[in-house]
């Protein structure tokens, strides 16, 4: 199962990239967590420092921007082949 944490303050962009990530997974059919951290005390535990986050499995790929949805998909993808 891939574990996914969209870690924002509940700003469209943050609300947005969760939705992309559902879709994505959706769509994948893959097996996934998602969980949304809004707590900004939390954020450094991460080592993100801007919102949107996202991270996946443990890692960190995006912060302070919003990836294409292709993008999202593609990280996804590949955690999903990984196990």
């Amino acid at each position: 199962m891939i574990d996914i944490k969209v870690l924002g303050t509940g700003c469209p962009s943050c609300i947005r990239l969760e939705e992309l990530c559902k879709q994505a997974v959706s769509e994948l059919g893959v097996e996934a967590s998602i969980t949304k951290i809004t707590n900004l005390y939390q954020f450094p535990d991460y080592g993100v420092m801007l919102t949107p986050a996202l991270v996946i499995n443990g890692k960190v790929l995006v912060q302070g921007k919003m990836p294409l949805y292709a993008t999202i998909r593609g990280w996804i993808k590949c955690e999903s082949q990984k196990g």
